[in-house]
């Protein structure tokens, strides 16, 4: 025997002697201490009497003497008492473990080495012997016993054997014994849930799933045409559409001109999921008479009840028509899902809408006691340009307006000191907490050149007033201000600022607007546009000529745009930091913090190099958190890109802000955000 047995065997029975006196102390709790004070008074009796003492003791020895074999055989009936118990016990425990109605098995999680296993288990697994001597892994090819080693008591994954499915829990003790050393031992038992899962599989498979797609462009389409051709056109797209939502087997039903209804059961939205809802290019190929493809959008609602999938579905297929159309949203309880939505965007707009929304925000500002404007944080020229635009609009209708800006320097600073300088602007700018103290019930909020609620520059201003109306052009997010009062929201339009500029000519005279809020306007225009060159269309011409006519000076508004010369450098000190990237795209990463305005000027700048369709700038600021600015002169959607990191924008130009990252970390993303969009192009 080795001296290691030795210890060990000597240990076992130390251990077994203290507990053997334990159950003694149990049995027979100190009455010894009865016998002894017995046995002082016996001796103080006999001081007195000899005899009585004497006797005194001899009757306390006899009483100790019958205790004595009394305690004796009583030790013995508790011990045979347990030894009959533990042995039930433990007869019933391997009874339990050998016929449980379900598969067990122990294991070493450390080592994976198999101690032992009941039948049931060896048939689960195909073994006819006992899986003594091998590994866990071996019995289950793939089980991952991490989660027991990481005190977990449920395996957080379904373990597949052969064509059964099973959830596996357990837990884990302290290995004893002599050749168990000092590692530890995993019971595991093994549920089979094959049946349960495919009930709940069919459960949400069989769910109902509500869908309506629009026709974004039918007026476009069938304009000018005659009826015959007009129904040839209405044909060829049914055609289509009845071809892609065939496999569903649902019910498909057109309700309206260039509205149709499809539901269908869940479990065909994951192929129409994967095939990136091939309607959207299988649309394409109608085409009008004078060759304008026709386009469609899809909003499905899903994961609630009857009542609510109808209103999901309205509200997704609202989502991608303000989103600039050509897409797929998916609304459940929780979010939004957005496909497609690459396609250029075509300008759908109609004075006809202008002119409703003018009136309508003419009567929100005149049954105002004080509007309070305010764009997004870092608030741009866009931004300050259209917030003075609603000023001059309030001003006409005798409504005193207060624009909300946020502390500390910011591309619109320099707009906003010349706005001061004018007598009318004295007193309307304001802090966000001064606004917030401000405000009463009848107040009215304009927000501009954003839809998102967490971008605006007074958020408690925003939840705190009643009424709220919105202008933007933004292509909208997945939070959004969704309890405003009015919604001008047009992503076709270059500019918050020609959306305001158009307001304004149905509620004001030239001569109602002053020279600097015309220049500011303009401004605007010309920074989204990037001088006319980007996202223009007729509409923003038309604009122009009118702050034009307002008196705006166009050399006022260039010199807006002049950098210092340190600027300057900084600018071009990015762009030597440039590399194209793939398909014309071309990233800059900078890892030291610069100037906001100086890397959009730098992501402009690149998109003058040949070749290059995108530019993406990023850097670090000193709160820790990577900046991203975008543009695109081509058919690169970069705010669909930058919306993989958090971002948002419109196709032409986007940003983004990413927290507690490192520029390295944040330019790997975005290539596999650049890689992810090109694949789904199929480019």
């Amino acid at each position: 025997m080795s001296k290691k047995e030795t210890i060990s065997d000597a240990r076992r029975e130390q251990k077994e002697r203290q507990e053997d006196s334990r159950l003694y102390q149990l049995l027979e709790p100190r009455i010894w201490l009865y016998f002894v004070f017995l046995l002082a008074f016996s001796g103080v009796t006999a001081w007195f009497n000899l005899y009585i003492g004497a006797a005194e003791a001899a009757v306390t020895v006899l009483l100790f003497v019958v205790y004595k074999l009394s305690s004796r055989s009583r030790r013995r009936e508790v011990e045979q008492y347990l030894a009959a118990a533990s042995g039930d016990i433990g007869t019933a425990g391997n009874d339990f473990m050998l016929n449980a109605p379900f598969p067990m098995v122990i294991f070493r999680p450390d080592t994976g080495e198999i101690i032992w296993s009941n039948d049931r288990f060896l048939r689960i697994t195909g073994e006819r012997e006992h899986l003594f001597d091998i590994k866990i892994s071996n019995a289950v090819p793939g089980f991952d016993t991490k989660w027991l080693l990481e005190g977990k008591t449920e395996c957080p994954a379904v373990v597949n054997i052969g064509a059964r499915k099973f959830s596996v829990i357990g837990h884990m003790a302290k290995a004893r014994g002599r050749s168990a050393g000092s590692g530890v031992i995993a019971t595991t038992y093994w549920i089979d849930v094959t049946e349960n899962l495919a009930l709940r599989e069919e459960y949400y498979g069989s769910r109902p799933v509500v869908s309506i797609l629009v026709i974004d462009n039918f007026d476009e389409l069938c304009r000018g045409l005659t009826d015959n051709a007009r129904s040839m056109l209405r044909s060829a797209i049914d055609v289509e559409i009845e071809a892609w939502a065939k496999p569903a087997g649902g019910l498909l039903q057109r309700y309206d001109r260039d509205r149709y209804l499809f539901l269908f059961e869940e479990r065909y939205l994951t192929p129409f999921q994967e095939q990136k809802f091939a309607l959207l290019d299988r649309v394409h190929r109608v085409l009008s008479p004078n060759g304008l493809p026709a386009s469609i959008s899809i909003g499905i609602g899903m994961d609630t009840g009857y009542e609510e999938l109808f209103q999901f579905a309205a509200l997704a297929v609202d989502m991608a028509l303000s989103r600039g159309g050509d897409q797929a949203v998916i609304k459940n309880r929780f979010n939004f899902e957005f496909y497609g939505g690459k396609a250029k965007e075509t300008e759908r707009r109609t004075k006809v809408k202008s002119r409703v929304m003018a009136n309508a925000l003419g009567s929100l500002i005149s049954s105002a006691s004080t509007v309070y404007v305010m764009g997004h944080t870092f608030t741009d020229l866009d931004a300050i340009g259209a917030c003075a635009g609603v000023v001059a609009i309030a001003r006409k209708s005798g409504v005193r307006a207060r624009i909300v800006v946020e502390p500390g320097n910011n591309p619109s600073t320099i707009m906003v000191d010349r706005l001061r300088q004018l007598p009318e602007y004295k007193d309307i700018f304001l802090s966000p907490d001064s606004a917030l103290v401000e405000a009463d019930s009848h107040s009215l909020v304009v927000v501009v050149d954003t839809n998102d609620p967490q971008r605006v520059v007074a958020r408690g201003l925003l939840m705190s007033c009643n009424k709220v109306a919105v202008i933007d052009h933004h292509r909208r997010s997945a939070s959004y201000i969704d309890n405003a009062a009015l919604n001008y929201h047009e992503p076709f339009a270059s500019s918050a600022c020609e959306l305001v500029t158009e307001l304004m000519q149905y509620l004001l005279e030239s001569t109602d607007i002053l020279r600097g809020e015309a220049e500011a306007l303009l401004a605007g225009i010309v920074l989204d546009t990037k001088s006319f060159t980007l996202r223009t269309g007729g509409r923003t011409f038309e604009a122009a000529a009118f702050l034009r006519r307002c008196g705006a000076d166009t050399v006022e508004v260039k010199r807006l745009f002049q950098n210092n010369l340190s600027d300057t450098v900084a600018k071009f000190g990015i762009v030597t930091q440039a590399k194209p990237y793939r398909n014309g795209v071309v990233i800059a990463r900078v890892d030291h913090p610069v100037d906001r305005v100086t890397a959009a000027q730098a992501a402009d700048e690149l998109l003058n190099v040949a070749g290059a369709t995108a530019s993406f700038v990023l850097f670090p600021d000193e709160n820790g958190e990577v900046i991203l600015s975008a543009r695109s002169i081509g058919d690169v959607n970069v705010q669909v890109i930058l919306e993989a990191l958090g971002g948002g924008g419109n196709a032409a130009a986007a940003g983004a802000q990413v927290k507690n990252a490192q520029p390295e970390e944040v330019c790997q993303r975005l290539e596999a955000a650049i890689d992810k969009y090109f694949e789904d192009e199929g480019a």
